[in-house]
């Protein structure tokens, strides 16, 4: 009987608490730096393929302004340089969005690094047992404490 009631006590006395991830990362001042260099790369990919794209609809308009003309070795040998120019156009999109995706997470990264080590270390410091994110929108606990305000302290967000 005594075990069983203080095994009632000891749980009565777990803190539970709780964040929305996403709004703490929108308030991180290096979220906002880190996508601005995401962007800058994204804007000088989309550069190069416009480059790209307008050397490819300007090959496709000469060919058929002089395929009339063309003996059938050039045209051959155009619409060779059309399609091979078509697929670098295909194969530097997707590299381009592996890049980005890519940069994105390496620049993110740190940033999620530093949200954690500030959560848990308002969870230690605070005597929480567990801090559920609630960003996905799924309620996991009704009730607890919403850790947010420790957190930014933590992170000397205002």
């Amino acid at each position: 009987m005594l075990a069983l009631v203080i095994g009632f006590a000891a749980s009565a006395q777990i803190r539970l608490g709780h964040i929305n991830s996403q709004e703490l990362l929108e308030m991180m001042p290096e979220k906002t730096a880190a996508f601005k260099k995401a962007e800058a790369l994204a804007t000088e990919l989309q550069k190069k393929l416009e480059t790209m794209s307008a050397e490819y609809e300007q090959k496709v308009t000469d060919y058929q302004a002089k395929e009339a003309t063309m003996s059938q070795t050039i045209k051959q040998s155009t619409v060779a340089e059309i399609t091979s120019l078509q697929q670098r156009i295909q194969q530097f999109q997707s590299t381009a969005q592996e890049e980005i995706a890519k940069e994105e997470q390496r620049l993110l990264q740190p940033i999620l690094d530093k949200a954690r080590t500030a959560i848990s270390n308002v969870a230690k410091a605070n005597g929480f047992a567990y801090i559920f994110d609630i960003s996905s929108g799924a309620t996991v606990y009704e009730g607890g404490e919403n850790v947010l305000p420790l957190v930014k302290k933590e992170l000397g967000i205002q």
